[in-house]
C-alpha cells in the first residue's frame, strides 16, 4: 500500500470533514454578505421611492417662505415667522385637492378632473383675475382663447415635481413649461428677433401687460385674517421690465404696508396674457417713461386719488428709486395717505435685476423705420 493510499484511508475522512465543515463556513458567510446587501439596497430603493411631489413647491410652499423669510423679505419689516402665516393654507398637502372628486355619494381620484384649468385657478387667482380682465378688455391670452389649458404647457413635473427642492419657480430647473417646447425661432425670418440678438425674453414682448396687485395693508391682514378689503383690485395697466437670467423679460411688484412701514418687492413674472401679435417698436423705445428716467425724474407707477389708487399705463424699464408708489393707510374702512418720511424696503426677488444704465440708453434711443 502507497503511503498516499495509507493516508487516504487513515486520515482521509477527517480532511474531508474539515473541508466541509470549512466549505459550510464559506456558504454560511455568502448568504450573510448577500442578505445584508440586499436589505442596504432594499433600504436605498425605499428612500428613492418618497414621492416627488413631497418636494415640489405646491406641497412645501417653500417659494412663499424663501419670499418672506430670505433675501431681505418682508418679515425683515413684520418681524412675524412664516410659519405663524396662514399662507400655508394655500399650499396643498395631499393629492385631493386637484385629483379627488365626489359622484353619487363616493370619492374616486381622476385624472380629468386634475388636468381642468378650473381646479388650477381654484388656488392660481391671479391668472383667474388676469383671464377675466382679458375677457373684459377683449385682450385675452391667445392661448386661453384657443382652447388650451394649464395642462397643455405645464407637465406633471411642474406639477408635482421632479425630485428636487426648489426655493422659487424661478430656480433653474423647477417650470419645465416654455415658449420654445413648441415655438421655433429658426425658420422665422422677423427683424425684432434678429435686432435684440436673444437678449429678450420672448414675455417683454408677446406679454401684453402685467396683472398686479397694490397696497396690501399687511396689519389689517393679521387682524382680520380676510384678504378682501385690504389691497386695492387687481389693476394691469403696465409692464415692468426687468433682467432675468441674462435677458429683458416682464416682471412685476407688489407693495405691502404694515404699521407705518412701506415694502416694495420685484420679481420676473410671466402673466398669462400673450397676445397674437407682439408689441411695436414704439412701445418700449423712447417711451414716457423711458423718457422721464432718462430725465432724471421719478415715473408715478400708483397715485392715489379720489380714494382710489389711479396707475401708470405702459412699458416701464425696473430702474432703482425711479418708479414711484403712493402708500396709503387704513383708517377704519376708509383709506388715507401714509404721510411718513420712512423710506420704502426694496426686494429684488426672485432672481430679478434692475436694468442697466447701458440698457435704458439704449431704450431711450428714438426708433427710427
Amino acid at each position: 500500500m502507497s503511503n498516499i493510499e495509507g493516508f487516504l484511508m487513515e486520515g482521509g475522512s477527517k480532511v474531508i470533514q474539515v473541508i466541509k465543515s470549512k466549505s459550510w463556513i464559506i456558504v454560511f458567510v455568502l448568504i450573510v454578505i448577500l442578505s445584508t446587501s440586499g436589505l442596504v439596497l432594499f433600504s436605498t430603493a425605499e428612500e428613492k421611492q418618497e414621492p416627488c411631489f413631497y418636494k415640489s413647491l405646491h406641497y412645501t410652499g417653500e417659494g412663499m417662505r424663501y419670499w418672506y423669510e430670505e433675501n431681505g423679505g418682508f418679515m425683515e419689516i413684520t418681524g412675524v415667522p412664516y410659519e405663524e402665516l396662514d399662507c400655508k393654507k394655500c399650499h396643498v398637502k395631499s393629492c385631493e385637492p386637484c385629483h379627488a372628486k365626489t359622484e353619487d355619494g363616493k370619492c374616486s381620484y381622476s385624472l380629468d378632473k386634475a388636468k381642468d384649468m378650473n381646479t388650477c385657478l381654484a388656488c392660481h387667482s391671479r391668472e383667474k383675475v388676469t383671464f377675466k380682465i382679458g375677457r373684459e378688455k377683449d385682450a385675452l391670452d391667445v392661448h386661453i382663447a384657443s382652447g388650451m389649458g394649464c395642462v397643455d404647457c405645464h407637465t406633471g413635473e411642474d406639477v408635482h415635481g421632479d425630485g428636487t427642492i426648489y426655493h422659487t419657480m424661478r430656480d433653474e430647473g423647477a417650470v419645465k413649461a416654455s415658449c420654445k417646447t413648441c415655438h421655433s425661432l429658426e425658420d422665422v425670418d422677423i427683424r425684432a428677433h434678429k435686432v435684440h440678438k436673444e437678449k429678450l425674453d420672448c414675455a417683454a414682448c408677446h406679454v401684453a401687460n402685467t396683472t398686479s396687485c397694490l397696497n396690501c395693508h399687511f396689519s389689517k391682514f393679521l387682524e382680520t385674517g380676510k384678504r378682501a378689503g385690504n389691497f386695492f383690485p387687481p389693476i394691469q395697466d403696465w409692464l415692468i421690465l426687468v433682467n432675468y437670467k441674462g435677458k429683458v423679460t416682464s416682471g412685476n411688484v407688489q407693495t405691502l404696508v404694515y404699521e407705518d412701514k412701506k415694502f416694495i418687492t420685484y420679481a420676473p413674472y410671466f402673466t398669462h396674457a400673450v397676445q397674437s401679435k407682439a408689441r411695436g417698436c414704439t412701445d418700449c423705445h423712447a417711451n414716457e417713461a423711458v423718457m422721464l428716467i432718462k430725465e432724471g425724474k421719478s415715473v408715478p407707477m400708483a397715485e392715489f386719488k379720489d380714494n382710489k389708487m389711479v396707475s401708470w399705463k405702459g412699458v416701464v424699464p425696473l430702474v432703482p428709486d425711479q418708479l414711484e408708489w403712493e402708500f396709503v393707510d387704513k383708517d377704519g374702512d376708509k383709506w388715507v395717505p401714509l404721510k411718513n418720511d420712512i423710506k420704502p424696503m426694496v426686494q429684488y426677488s426672485c432672481y430679478a435685476e434692475p436694468l442697466t444704465e447701458e440698457q435704458v440708453k439704449k431704450m431711450a434711443m428714438p426708433f427710427k423705420k
